[in-house]
């Protein structure tokens, strides 16, 4: 298991740009995939994005695919997902997880994840 912290989110207006992070703790960060999901208000959990542990291989939901772009640096424990061309429909609570998994994109298949940060996209 890996503690996760996220960070970055906040209110933006429609178009605007904003870029979550999300540290995690413990020396075996760099051998998990890193993913980036979503919740709005009556709805499931969304995939967004996934990055896997050496940072060659990324996968992105069809909803963002485009807009958002994950990335990470294994050297300071940190996933970030920067989000370009915000509109009211990104308004949620963005949450980081780990798998131990190869690039999956589950709610399920994740076991570890963060409190989550709410992003507000006003119009």
């Amino acid at each position: 298991q890996v503690q996760l912290v996220e960070s970055g989110g906040g209110l933006v207006q429609a178009g605007g740009s904003l870029r979550l992070s999300c540290v995690g703790s413990g020396r075996t960060f760099s051998s998990y995939t890193m993913g980036w999901f979503r919740q709005a208000p009556g709805k499931e959990r969304e995939f967004l994005a996934a990055i896997s542990w050496s940072d060659v291989n990324t996968q992105y939901g069809d909803s963002v695919k485009g807009r958002f772009t994950i990335s990470r640096d294994n050297a300071k424990n940190t996933v970030y997902l920067q989000m370009n061309s915000l509109n009211s429909e990104d308004t949620a609570v963005y949450y980081c997880a780990a798998s131990s998994l190869i690039m999956v994109t589950r709610p399920y298949e994740y076991g570890s994840w963060g409190q989550g940060t709410q992003v507000t996209v006003s119009s």
